[in-house]
């Protein structure tokens, strides 16, 4: 219990340097960047490392300061709210279940860029899972 108190602690002051940020980061849908989305609870995707990154796709921009983005994985996920996307070479997959809005400020470094039936593919896996 203490470790994830402190742990959590860790993110705090990441996050407080993340809102101070004056950000003039350009982004672009369908760009994967590493992205700080923090250390959060229960089955809530989270980030790793010091900065609490993990690598996100722009699936929707909304402006210049923020965007709808899919969390990554490098593991190969099975089931209708994941779907396979490759990042810088490496197979993974995209969960579409804990897609968010973020703010610009999060963004760490662009890796790549996802383009045409990729990127089509999946929107329509997004759209697929969240139609009735």
């Amino acid at each position: 219990m203490l470790k994830e108190i402190l742990i959590f602690l860790d993110w705090v002051k990441v996050k407080i340097g993340l809102g101070s940020r004056r950000s003039k980061t350009i982004f672009k849908e369908g760009e994967i960047w590493w992205c700080s989305i923090g250390r959060n609870i229960g089955v809530e995707i989270y980030g790793k490392g010091k900065k609490f990154t993990r690598p996100v796709l722009v699936l929707k921009k909304f402006g210049v300061d923020s965007f709808f983005g899919i969390p990554l994985t490098s593991n190969r996920k099975e089931g209708s709210w994941y779907v396979p996307v490759k990042c810088a070479g490496i197979p993974g997959s995209g969960i579409l279940n804990q897609g968010r809005l973020f703010d610009r400020k999060r963004l760490r470094g662009k890796i790549e860029t996802i383009t045409g039936e990729n990127l089509s593919m999946i929107r329509k896996a997004f759209v697929d899972l969240y139609s009735y």
